[in-house]
């Protein structure tokens, strides 16, 4: 992963996800919604769940929304039904995606989905046709103009706590681990009043496709007209500008 920077990415998009505030509450809601489907809604025994709830506080969402997306998940609330998964395609010059969704309508959802692939020079494909080419890790990354810590010494708590490798940038330090080391590492930072700019468990391609010109423009517009779709959760692809 070496030369890879997602966090500068992470910085760039702040901006418009702020415009976009309402459509990351849902987003940030559905994600309570599932973890505590999945684990419980008590987050001191579901790690996933507390990692959720502090996302969203992190990112502003009132804790009425938070309690409402729990008591939905755990029966206290009657609502919809959410389904989770993933589709997979290619996008225009052959660039691996992978579209995470969260839905109550799995017909709409696709129909949309198939169109944003379709509008764009890409095409939706089997399961399974591009995860191949995508590893899953923690990600943690911590802003240096935001922290005063020693390089070596935070390298030396995140390795001890479980972490693979640690790169380090000039506007940041990223951290990298085990999906279930995640917790771990993210519990003994935070232990150590470290903030972290980002935490997340997420995909990394292995290779890139390179793009450029008109092909690296319609790309840009694909990530762009799915991720402004209401189910998507998360978009993950292996383009990069030529």
């Amino acid at each position: 992963m070496a030369g890879h920077s997602k966090w500068a990415n992470i910085k760039h998009r702040k901006g418009a996800q702020d415009k976009k505030r309402g459509k990351l509450f849902m987003k940030m809601a559905k994600d309570i919604y599932v973890a505590a489907k999945e684990g419980g809604g008590d987050p001191e025994t579901n790690p996933q769940l507390r990692l959720m709830i502090d996302k969203a506080k992190a990112n502003n969402v009132p804790n009425e929304n938070i309690d409402r997306a729990i008591n939905k998940a755990t029966g206290g609330l009657d609502g919809a039904n959410y389904e989770e998964f993933t589709y997979e395609g290619y996008g225009p010059g052959g660039a691996a995606v992978m579209v995470e969704v969260l839905t109550d309508n799995r017909n709409r959802t696709a129909s949309e989905v198939r169109h944003a692939f379709n509008k764009n020079g890409g095409n939706l494909g089997e399961n399974g046709c591009v995860s191949f080419m995508f590893d899953r890790k923690g990600y943690i990354v911590i802003d240096r103009s935001e922290v005063e810590v020693d390089e070596d010494e935070l390298m030396l708590e995140a390795i001890e706590a479980g972490a693979e490798e640690m790169e380090t940038t000039e506007g940041a330090f990223e951290i990298y681990t085990d999906p279930e080391t995640f917790q771990d590492v993210r519990t003994a930072l935070k232990g150590q009043n470290i903030s972290l700019d980002t935490e997340e468990v997420t995909f990394f391609p292995q290779t890139y496709s390179e793009l450029e010109g008109e092909t690296a423009e319609q790309m840009e517009k694909l990530i762009d007209m799915l991720e402004d779709l209401e189910d998507v959760q998360e978009v993950y692809h292996n383009f990069r500008q030529a």
